[in-house]
C-alpha cells in the first residue's frame, strides 16, 4: 500500500468540517468520503506512513526517513472530534442516516473502528472527543424502529445501513476491548440494551429460511449474521467489566427491560418448523451453514444471557413471573412462558440436518442444545424459588386449576412422565422436566396452603410422586434429588395440615424411599443434598404422625427377616458419613420418632379418636425396636457433638429422658453417655435445625469439644460462658432427664453422673435467683432424689 501523509489528510478532514458547518453540500461530503476512506485503509495496518527528521551526530548533519505510526499521529490530533461533529452533521436531523449519507458515515466509522484497534492511547482520545455517544446514539435511532412482539421479523434495512450498524458496532467492540473507561462509558448509556434490541430484528434466527442466494442477498444475510456476532461479543466484553479487579462476580449492565428482546429467539426453536428452505439456499452450503451457525450462536448467547441475569438480578426474577401473570409486563411478550415452552417443546431445527453439517458438529450443536435447556431451566428454579413470587406464581384465580398455569404446567410434567415410563420404561424420557418441575413445585410449597393444595385433587401428586419410577435403585440421582426436593417442602407442612401425613401414608412413602437405595452402603457416593432431603422428608413426617414414625421404626408388613428399616438405613448412614450434616439431621430422625412414639396419643385417621388396636400393638414394637444400644449411642454421641447449636441439645436431653421411661432404656443411656466419641466426629459443627418448631437456634461462642455425652451435659448445665447460650428451659430439661436416670438405674456408673453434675447442682441452688425459679426448683429436685437414695 503506498504510503499517506496522514497529517495532511486529518487537516483536509477539519477543513471539510469547518466548510460544511458553513454550506453543507453533497460535494463536501463526497469529498469526506473518499478521505475518510484514505485514511480508515492506511489504519488498517499498524506502522503506516513516513517522514522524514533531520538529526545531528559526530557535527554532521544526517538526513533519515522513520517509519511512523498513523494511529499515533491522528489519535492525538483533532480528527477523533471531528469525526464526532460531521457523524451528526451526516443525519441532517434524522433518527438514521438519508441514504445519500451513508457512505461518508459509513467511511468515518471505519476510521473510528481502525483508529482505536488495540491502541489505548487512542481509546482515550475518542472518549474525550465524545465519539462512543455519538455511534451509540446513532445505532439508538435504528433500534427506535423495533416494536416489541412475541414473532420477530427482520428489520427492512439496505446493505448500506447493514454496513453503518455493523461498523458502528465495530467501533464500541474495538474501543472497549480490555480498556474500561469506555466500558463505563458505555454501560453508562445502557448501551448494550440497544444493541441487543437492535440485533434482535437485524437477525432474528432461521428468518432466512425462505431467501433466494442472489449476490446482493447473501451480502445482506453475511451482514445482519456478522452483525449478531458483534453484537454478542460487545455484550461480553461490557459484562465482564468490574469495579474491582478483585471482584469475580459478573458485572450486571442488563436489566428487565432486556427481556421481550431477547426471549423471542427461543420461539424459533420450537416446532413447528413450518419453513422450508429454496433448493437453491440449500445448494449454496458455505452460505447455507454460515447462517445455521449464526443461528445457534443466537441460541447459546440468549440461554446464557437468561441464566447469568436470572441467578444474578433480583428484577429479573421478579419480573420474569409477573409477566407470566400479566404480559403486559414485557410489552405484551410472554418471555417466562416461552421459556418454559422451549424447556417443554424446543428440539434441534431440521437445518441441522444439511449435509454439509458433518456428524461432528451436528452432535456439538445437539450437546450445546441441551445444555441451554439446563441452563433455562435453572431460570425457572430460580424465579419460582424467590420469595417475592410465590404469591405470583401461585395463582388461585384460575377454575379448575388450584396454583394457577404455572402450578398445573410443572405437575402436568410430573405426570406425565410417571405415565409415559409406565408405558414404554425403555424409551428415552424427560428427566429433565421433571427435575425442574420438582424444584419448582418444591420452592412454591413452602407453605401449609401451597403443600396440601398440591396433594388434594385435582392436582393429587402424592401417589406420583411416590411412583417407583422416581424410587428405584435404578432412579437417576439427580431426579431423585428434583423429587425429594419436592417431597421435602411439602412434608414440613406435616404438623400443620393433617391431609400431608394422611396422603403419604396411604402410598407407603417412607418404604418408597427406604427401598430405592439413597441410604445404602454402596449409594455413599450419591450428593449428600439427597440423602439429607430424604431424611428431611421422613424426619417431618414422623414428627408429625405416628404412623410415619412406625413406617420408620418397622418393616413393612410380608418383609423377610433380613429386611433393613429406615430408621436402620438412617442410622447406618450416619455412622458411616464423614458429612456432620449427615450425622446430626439423621439423628434427628431418631429423635423424633422416640418423641412422636411416646409422647402422641392419637393416630393418623382421627386425632379425638383412641388409638386403634392395630396400631397399639405396632406401637409396642416400634418402641422395643428403638431401645437398643445402638440408638442410645447415636444419641449420646448426638448429644456430645451438638454443643454449638442449644436446640439440638435440648432434643437429644428430651429423648433420652424419653427413653428413660421405659424399661431397660435408663441403663442404655447412661452407658451411652459415658462412652467417648469416635475420633472422627470429635469436634465437629452440626448442620443449623431445619424445619424445626423451636426458634432459629442462638450460637454459643465457640464450639465446645466434648469426649461424651455426659461432658456436654456438665457444659451445658453449668453454663458459665454466657447465660444467653444455654436457656434455663434446656438445663431445666437436663435436670429432668437426671430425676429420670437416677429413678431407673444405680450403679458406679451413675455414681459418675452425679460426682460430674452434683457440685454444678448444688452451685445453682445456692445461687437461685426469682428469675430462675424452674431452674432451681429443677436442681433441688434432682439433689433431694439423689439424698433419699
Amino acid at each position: 500500500m503506498a504510503s499517506v501523509d496522514a497529517a495532511a489528510l486529518e487537516g483536509k478532514i477539519a477543513s471539510l468540517l469547518s466548510v460544511i458547518r458553513e454550506n453543507d453540500s453533497p460535494e463536501s461530503w463526497s469529498q469526506i468520503t473518499q478521505v475518510c476512506r484514505s485514511i480508515a485503509n492506511s489504519l488498517r495496518t499498524r506502522g503506516e506512513g513516513v517522514f522524514y527528521s533531520i538529526h545531528f551526530k559526530s557535527n554532521a548533519t544526517q538526513l533519515i526517513s522513520r517509519l511512523v505510526d498513523n494511529h499515533e499521529i491522528l489519535g492525538k490530533s483533532d480528527l477523533p472530534q471531528s469525526l464526532a461533529a460531521l457523524i451528526p452533521l451526516a443525519l441532517h436531523g434524522a433518527p438514521v442516516p438519508p441514504d445519500e449519507y451513508t457512505a461518508p458515515i459509513c467511511e468515518m466509522l471505519r476510521v473510528s473502528a481502525n483508529l482505536c484497534l488495540d491502541h489505548d492511547i487512542n481509546r482515550g482520545y475518542i472518549l474525550e472527543a465524545g465519539l462512543p455517544q455519538v455511534i451509540v446514539s446513532l445505532l439508538e435511532g435504528y433500534a427506535d424502529k423495533t416494536t416489541a412482539s412475541t414473532i420477530i421479523e427482520p428489520l427492512d434495512l439496505s446493505v448500506p445501513h447493514l454496513h453503518i450498524i455493523r461498523t458502528a458496532i465495530g467501533v464500541l467492540l474495538n474501543a472497549s476491548l480490555g480498556y474500561d473507561p469506555v466500558k463505563f462509558r458505555l454501560i453508562s448509556l445502557e448501551t448494550a440494551l440497544t444493541i441487543v434490541k437492535l440485533s434482535a430484528f437485524v437477525y432474528p434466527p432461521m428468518s432466512w429460511l425462505s431467501l433466494s442466494p442472489d449476490d446482493e442477498t447473501k451480502e445482506a444475510w453475511s451482514l445482519r449474521s456478522g452483525i449478531s456476532n458483534w453484537a454478542w461479543r460487545t455484550v461480553s466484553e461490557l459484562k465482564d467489566t468490574k469495579d474491582d479487579p478483585k471482584d469475580e462476580s459478573t458485572r450486571q449492565i442488563l436489566g428487565p427491560d432486556v427481556l421481550p428482546w431477547v426471549t423471542p429467539a427461543l420461539a424459533r426453536f420450537i416446532p413447528p418448523y413450518e419453513a422450508k428452505a429454496s433448493s437453491a439456499l440449500v445448494a449454496d452450503a458455505s452460505f447455507y451453514t454460515q447462517l445455521v451457525q449464526a443461528d445457534f450462536d443466537v441460541l447459546e448467547e440468549t440461554c446464557t444471557l437468561l441464566e447469568s441475569l436470572s441467578l444474578d438480578v433480583e428484577d429479573i426474577r421478579l419480573a420474569l413471573a409477573r409477566g407470566y401473570c400479566f404480559p403486559a409486563e414485557h410489552l405484551g411478550v410472554p418471555c417466562f412462558k416461552t421459556m418454559i415452552d422451549f424447556i417443554e417443546r424446543g428440539s434441534y431445527p431440521s437445518t441441522w440436518s444439511h449435509p454439509a453439517v458433518s456428524k461432528e458438529d451436528r452432535q456439538r450443536k445437539e450437546k450445546v442444545f441441551n445444555i441451554c435447556k439446563a441452563a433455562l431451566i435453572k431460570s425457572v428454579v430460580e424465579v419460582a424459588g424467590e420469595e417475592k413470587n410465590e404469591d405470583v406464581l401461585w395463582d388461585d384465580s384460575v377454575e379448575g386449576k388450584p396454583g394457577g398455569e404455572f402450578v398445573y404446567t410443572m405437575s402436568r410434567w410430573i405426570k406425565d412422565y410417571v405415565e409415559a415410563v409406565g408405558k414404554d420404561p425403555s424409551a428415552m424420557h424427560r428427566d429433565d422436566l421433571v427435575i425442574c418441575a420438582g424444584l419448582s413445585l418444591g420452592n412454591l410449597a413452602r407453605r401449609e396452603k401451597t403443600s396440601t393444595a398440591l396433594i388434594s385433587s385435582p392436582l393429587s401428586l402424592a401417589p406420583v410422586l411416590a411412583s417407583p419410577q422416581f424410587f428405584s435403585p435404578e432412579t437417576d440421582v439427580k431426579l431423585k434429588h428434583g423429587i425429594l426436593g419436592l417431597l421435602k417442602h411439602v412434608a414440613q407442612s406435616a404438623s400443620l395440615s393433617p391431609v400431608v401425613p394422611k396422603a403419604f401414608a396411604e402410598v407407603a412413602i417412607v418404604q418408597r424411599i427406604n427401598e430405592s437405595g439413597i441410604w445404602d452402603e454402596g449409594a455413599d457416593n450419591m450428593a449428600v443434598i439427597v440423602q439429607l432431603n430424604a431424611i428431611g422428608v421422613v424426619k417431618h413426617l414422623c414428627n408429625a404422625d405416628i404412623d410415619h414414625a412406625i413406617a420408620l421404626a418397622l418393616p413393612p408388613p410380608g418383609a423377610d427377616a433380613n429386611y433393613q428399616t429406615a430408621l436402620q438405613r438412617i442410622l447406618g448412614l450416619v455412622s458411616r458419613s464423614d458429612s456432620i450434616p449427615i450425622k446430626s439431621e439423621g439423628t434427628r430422625v431418631l429423635v423424633n420418632v422416640i418423641r412422636t412414639l411416646l409422647m402422641r396419643r392419637s393416630g393418623s385417621t382421627d386425632a379425638a379418636q383412641p388409638l386403634l388396636t392395630k396400631q397399639a400393638e405396632q406401637r409396642k414394637r416400634a418402641v422395643e425396636a428403638v431401645l437398643t444400644s445402638s440408638n442410645a449411642k447415636a444419641l449420646a454421641w448426638f448429644l456430645a457433638r451438638s454443643g454449638k447449636f442449644p436446640i439440638l441439645i435440648n432434643e437429644a436431653v428430651v429423648a433420652c429422658n424419653l427413653i428413660c421411661t421405659q424399661k431397660g432404656g435408663a441403663d442404655l443411656i447412661l452407658d451411652a453417655i459415658l462412652l467417648p466419641i469416635p475420633e472422627s466426629n470429635v469436634g465437629g459443627t452440626p448442620l443449623s435445625p431445619m424445619g424445626s418448631e423451636a426458634s432459629s437456634p442462638t450460637l454459643v461462642n465457640k464450639n465446645p469439644v466434648t469426649q461424651n455425652g455426659l461432658e456436654m451435659i456438665v457444659n451445658a448445665l453449668r453454663n458459665v460462658d454466657n447465660p444467653v447460650v444455654y436457656p434455663i428451659e434446656i438445663r431445666t430439661n437436663i435436670c429432668t432427664f437426671l430425676v429420670q436416670l437416677s429413678r431407673n438405674t444405680s450403679g458406679p456408673k451413675l455414681l459418675q453422673v452425679q460426682e460430674a453434675t452434683k457440685p454444678i447442682l448444688e452451685k445453682i441452688k445456692e445461687l437461685s435467683t426469682e428469675k430462675e425459679d424452674l431452674l432451681t426448683n429443677a436442681a433441688t429436685k434432682v439433689l433431694e432424689g439423689w439424698k433419699s437414695r
